[in-house]
This record gives structure tokens, sequence and C-alpha cells, in this order.
């Protein structure tokens, strides 16, 4: 599915996909696709096609809306105590924040921030439901709830 947005500057424009390098490709589709309902799209690499070669793994998956989250395997295992990937954080968005990060809690995530409502004012005041949580991987996944962003 190829959804174009509206940047003329360069002729489309919106998310597309968020990029992570994994540590345990398997461990990782399970969690996006089972416990946060991912669907995969399209893979590639020599163990997508059951050939060996298991660091050249990769995959989309599409997160619910056409936008993907791209998987590459070959990661390297970070300690607790490293710092944090050069990815920030990623957000998906929700209808019920509450209920999203209770489905990653399920699915092994490491909850980082509980559900609440922050409430900001920015260009037109907002509130918006937020919580955060770790994959796999130690990739920092925020869940997104606001009725008009």
């Amino acid at each position: 599915m190829s959804k174009l947005g509206t940047n003329d500057a360069i002729a489309g424009g919106g998310f597309h996909h968020l990029a992570i390098r994994c540590y345990d490709y398997d461990t990782t589709l399970k969690f996006y696709i089972d416990g946060l309902g991912c669907t995969r799209r399209y893979g590639w690499g020599a163990d997508e096609r059951g050939s060996g070669g298991k660091d050249s793994r990769a995959c989309m998956l599409d997160t619910g809306d056409g936008n993907y989250l791209e998987v590459f395997a070959g990661g390297t295992k970070r300690g607790a105590d490293e710092p944090e990937p050069v990815m920030f954080h990623f957000a998906l968005r929700t209808n019920d924040c509450v209920k999203a990060l209770e489905r990653a809690r399920a699915a092994g995530a490491i909850v980082t921030v509980e559900p609440k409502k922050v409430e900001v004012a920015g260009d037109v005041p907002e509130v918006f439901h937020i919580a955060f949580c770790k994959g796999p991987d130690g990739e920092v996944i925020e869940f997104f709830e606001n009725a008009n962003l």
C-alpha cells in the first residue's frame, strides 16, 4: 500500500518507515507481529527466502495504517547501562493507549512510562495520552493517542 502525502517540496512526504537493526530477528518479529499486531508485508535477504544467511534477513512490517517498521537482522545486543541508540524513539498511533501498552507488556516489552495524559501548550493547547516501553532490542516505543494529530 503506497500513500503519498501532501508535502510538495519532496513530492509526497508523510511517514513511511523507521528502521531498526535487531539482535534477535525472530523474537523481534514475534513481538511486533504477534504482540503488537503489525503485519509482515515484504521481506528480503537470504534467510527470508529460505537459503541461509541469517544476518541478511530484513522485512517491512505494516504498523496498521500503511506506514512501516523496517526490521534488519544483525544487530548487537546492548547492555542495560549502555546509552540509548541513535534512534530516540518511534511513536505508534493508537485510539487506546492503555490497551496498546498492555498488549506490549504481555508480549514482553519493558514498560518505562505507564499511560499518562500530558497537557501541551503548543500552537493550540492539546492533551496527549502517551505511554512508553522498550522492545526486545531496546528500541523505545511510544504509544500516542490524540484525536487531532
